[in-house]
């Protein structure tokens, strides 16, 4: 299954188009130091609301007020201020790496190199679309389908699982100790395949104004405005007929649709107009004899379009492809236009955000594990991942202590959900290895060239995993992340350095905020196991079913109680949370914050506990846990977060927890009939 089951705490921010902006401020010599925010902060508290009316806005409103969403911010919560100051710190990092000395190390060299080139305006404006080049002129070679293989192959080691199709390596989900050869759907700009196929006002209204933008972007390359404006319409009628046999966002929550293993001839016969023996040689694939198809229909979608579809219609497709995906590494005018559609448009942000920022993300993202080390050296000392450690061994026991108390699920589940809670892996701050970029060639001169050559190597390491063993080691995100998840085929939590800072993790404030905030974060990774996606997966990360039949139905019950509660709650103006694709993010949360709350009571037992500031203990744990998630959004951003994201919007991934929560009632004193407290028949229980 190509995309590997991974679920998360919060959406990671996604590299940002780039755009030429004004002056920069001078480059600092040292990093700056990360601003220190308490994980509970007072002043964010509103006392106008009534927290058994509201909690989140109790929780939040002075939050809210104090922190408008930046111009260059399509939302603006906790997480976002965080990732903020990881980057001002990155820069300062960056910066120091940048300046040229004999005496920089090796990654030193690789990140300042990098940083320089992305930040080196002239060079990257003077250049152009020239610096793709070589691509279009291939693109513009093609002479029949039968062209397209090779031509596929290269370009996606060039630019990743977004050319027509994805395509890389996986965990076998019948043996998850064993890498296996992937292919998934693809090919789409919009975010999501919904936006090609529903029609309704607004929807037709985004596609009426990605046609624009695909025009403009094709007259920016070159084209006349007829033929850019012809040009678009055969590109979203492609985009479509491709979007029209994509599996849902929900349908792929299911992991045994996206299980079809197949051998190389099976594949000829289900796609046998695409040579896919050349494409593996001309991607440089090892050997392999069994593959998985996430999405078959999708593939022979394919198949039936390059045997209908002219030459010319692909030479114009790819040529979009490629300059759209590439448009953060070309000139300012397509940043323009990359952004004035996808940040401003889609998602309502006012402006562009500085270059600076845009080339500490870019580092991040292309050498990660390089940036990584530098920051970790700095922020995430021995002790602290100790203390986090210790955190979530905690609440893998409150964990396993809910599991044996169950009144709804039978022993035989219960012993195998038990195998499962004490193999899963705990990986907190860093990998224990680090990627070694050496072999890269990093030029100060050649920013889209740096891009191509670093997203070359990634794939190429993705490749090469076919045929052995898998790496436990392995993280999917970068240490400086503000992100958290938890791998269903690797049976893993993982907890990057990033993320454990204050004030989601803070070392100065007493336990009770720490574990409502990071504790509920350890325990919604945990629950994932669990969920109704990570629960089809047994201990080793194999897609197998460890439940008995009575057992599921129960919790299949259960969930649903969960679904139904948030289906009721609207996001933006008329559109509803999709109770269905959001489940297991709402399930994880109620159920981590409830592992949470025993875990922190049960390492305080022993200890004589005094309110703070006028909020007892447990006022403070469940304070920790709402302004985690403080939040500023724009319509624009919560109307395609409702559509793409499996998470609830922050008053409900707060609000909904707690209304089912009785241990949050008595702590507020909240009465029966008031909105923070679901009725006895109406409060769901799951784990």
């Amino acid at each position: 299954m190509k995309r590997k089951v991974v679920s998360t705490v919060f959406l990671g921010l996604a590299l940002l188009a780039f755009q030429v902006s004004a002056q920069n401020p001078p480059a600092t010599t040292q990093p700056p130091a990360l601003p220190y925010s308490p994980s509970l902060d007072v002043s964010s508290i509103d006392k106008s609301v009534d927290p058994c009316v509201d909690f989140y806005h109790y929780a939040c409103g002075g939050w809210q007020k104090q922190n408008p969403i930046p111009p260059d911010q399509t939302r603006w919560s906790v997480y976002d201020k965080l990732y903020e100051d990881n980057l001002n710190f990155l820069r300062g990092i960056l910066e120091t790496a940048a300046v040229l000395s004999p005496s920089r190390d090796t990654v030193t060299r690789e990140i300042g190199d990098y940083y320089a080139a992305c930040m080196d305006e002239s060079a990257v404006e003077k250049r152009g679309v020239a610096a793709l080049k070589a691509q279009l002129d291939a693109i513009a070679a093609l002479k029949s389908a039968h062209d397209l293989p090779v031509l596929i192959g290269q370009l996606q080691l060039l630019y990743g699982r977004v050319i027509l199709f994805g395509a890389g390596s996986t965990q076998d989900p019948d043996n998850s100790e064993q890498e296996i050869a992937d292919l998934d759907q693809g090919g789409l700009s919009l975010p999501d395949r919904d936006y090609y196929t529903k029609e309704d006002a607004k929807s037709k209204a985004i596609r009426d104004r990605y046609r624009q933008h695909v025009q403009k972007v094709l007259e920016l390359a070159g084209d006349s405005p007829e033929t850019a404006a012809k040009n678009a319409d055969t590109i979203l009628r492609m985009e479509t007929d491709l979007a029209r046999v994509q599996l849902t966002r929900l349908q792929r929550r299911d992991p045994y649709n996206l299980k079809h293993r197949m051998k190389i001839a099976d594949l000829e016969q289900l796609a046998p107009n695409f040579d896919w023996k050349t494409y593996y040689r001309a991607a440089q694939y090892p050997e392999f004899s069994i593959l998985n198809v996430d999405t078959p229909d999708f593939f022979k979608e394919v198949s039936a379009r390059l045997a209908l579809e002219p030459i010319k219609n692909w030479r114009t497709y790819f040529r979009f492809q490629v300059i759209d995906t590439s448009s953060s590494y070309l000139s300012s005018a397509f940043v323009q236009e990359n952004f004035d559609f996808y940040r401003k448009f889609l998602r309502g942000a006012r402006e562009m955000q500085p270059r600076w920022k845009r080339c500490v993300s870019s580092t991040d993202h292309h050498l990660d594990d390089a940036l990584g080390q530098a920051y970790v050296a700095r922020v995430f000392p021995p002790e602290l991942k100790a203390s986090t450690l210790e955190m979530v061994q905690r609440i893998e026991a409150a964990m396993g202590q809910r599991i044996r108390n169950l009144d709804w699920m039978s022993l035989e589940t219960k012993q195998q959900a038990l195998i499962k809670l004490a193999a899963i892996r705990n990986k907190i701050g860093y990998p224990d290895k680090w990627r070694d970029y050496s072999s890269i060639a990093i030029a100060r001169d050649d920013f889209a060239g740096n891009a191509q050559r670093t997203t070359a190597f990634e794939m190429r390491r993705d490749i090469n995993k076919i045929g052995k063993p898998v790496d436990h080691g392995e993280w999917d995100i970068p240490a400086p992340t503000v992100d958290a998840y938890y791998n269903s085929q690797m049976n893993d939590i993982n907890f990057p350095a990033g993320v454990l800072q204050p004030p989601l993790y803070d070392a100065k404030m007493d336990d009770a905020p720490n574990y409502g905030d990071t504790g509920g974060t350890v325990g919604h990774e945990l629950t994932h196991g669990f969920d109704d996606e990570g629960s089809q997966f047994d201990a080793k990360g194999n897609l197998k079913n460890w439940w008995t039949k009575e057992d599921r139905e129960k919790f299949d019950a259960r969930t649903r109680c969960v679904q139904d509660q948030y289906s009721g709650y609207v996001s933006v103006d008329d559109v509803h949370i999709n109770g269905a694709l959001t489940l297991g993010e709402n399930v994880a949360d109620l159920g981590g914050e409830l592992l949470a709350y025993m875990a922190w009571k049960d390492k305080t037992k022993n200890q004589p506990l005094a309110a703070i500031d006028g909020f007892t203990p447990e006022q403070r744990f469940f304070l920790g846990f709402a302004q985690w998630d403080c939040s500023n959004d724009r319509p624009e951003e919560l109307r395609v977060r409702a559509m793409t994201d499996p998470h609830s919007p922050a008053q409900f991934r707060i609000n909904g927890v707690l209304v089912n929560m009785q241990q949050f009632q008595d702590a507020f004193s909240c009465k029966p009939g008031q909105p923070m407290v679901n009725p006895p028949d109406k409060a769901c229980k799951v784990w």
